[in-house]
């Protein structure tokens, strides 16, 4: 198990040859048995890699192109929808007003939204135990000799909730993540994505529609829960190598 984001940070990156593996894990095993991007080892993974990749470029990803898909899912998603807070709405009035949809353009220019964005990541803590690798050779790391195929758990949540990285990681903050001046700082803990080789490939995707899904509908909608806050139970249905959320009542009022 590596424990704390120093650990996991030395392994999969300042090692990620060595680490970069993946392990099994029992309940996708029998589906997929080693086959994948996600599940697949040695050169199968690295052709499989470069393949997606380039896929992923030619769908457009880092691209314009994705951006305007993006907003047309998000566009879709308010017509669906029509069948911190209030300083996210004077943000979103302020930078991006109610006459065009959200830009990625837009993100360097609130700070605050892409705080909340990322508090929410890291307080859902959704792949507490990461995603197993294997180490491909024997290697030494922090005293120990570990064996080739050994598998390793980066424990994400350690990073996650660190008290060295966040002041307070038990509690929803988006302060975790600006500096004295309101401008969003790096936080070297913030991996929810994991690191290294075998960090999620659609990171940079991921990123965007969080922003631009987030960003449209509460430039739509205020959001509100049926229920007092207190009364909400964040409590996880299930909880192992990923957490299941419970099913919540949420009410989308038109702006």
């Amino acid at each position: 198990m590596l424990c704390g984001v120093e650990a996991i940070r030395e392994a999969l990156v300042d090692n990620a040859e060595a680490f970069s593996g993946r392990g099994k894990i029992a309940i996708t095993d029998p589906v997929f048995q080693g086959y994948g991007v996600v599940f697949a080892n040695g050169n199968r993974w690295k052709v499989l890699r470069r393949f997606s990749l380039t896929t992923m470029r030619d769908f457009g990803m880092g691209k314009r192109s994705v951006e305007e898909r993006i907003q047309e899912e998000a566009q879709c998603l308010i017509e669906e929808l029509r069948k911190s807070k209030e300083r996210i709405y004077k943000e979103i009035e302020q930078v991006i007003g109610p006459h065009r949809p959200p830009a990625l353009d837009d993100r360097a220019k609130m700070p605050y939204t892409e705080a909340v964005i990322h508090e929410i990541q890291r307080f859902a803590d959704l792949l507490p135990m990461g995603v197993p690798h294997i180490v491909t050779q024997q290697t030494s790391f922090r005293g120990y000799i570990i064996p080739k195929d050994m598998e390793v758990f980066p424990l994400l949540s350690t990073a996650l909730h660190d008290p060295h990285y966040f002041e307070k990681p038990d509690t929803f903050n988006p302060d975790h993540f600006l500096d004295a001046n309101g401008a969003l700082k790096k936080n070297e803990a913030f991996i929810p994505f994991s690191l290294g080789r075998r960090i999620c490939l659609g990171e940079g995707i991921a990123r965007n529609e969080l922003f631009l899904f987030f960003t449209t509908i509460l430039q739509n909608f205020s959001v509100a829960s049926p229920v007092a806050p207190e009364d909400i139970d964040l409590t996880p249905q299930e909880s192992g190598v990923g957490k299941i959320p419970p099913k919540y009542q949420i009410r989308f009022l038109p702006r």
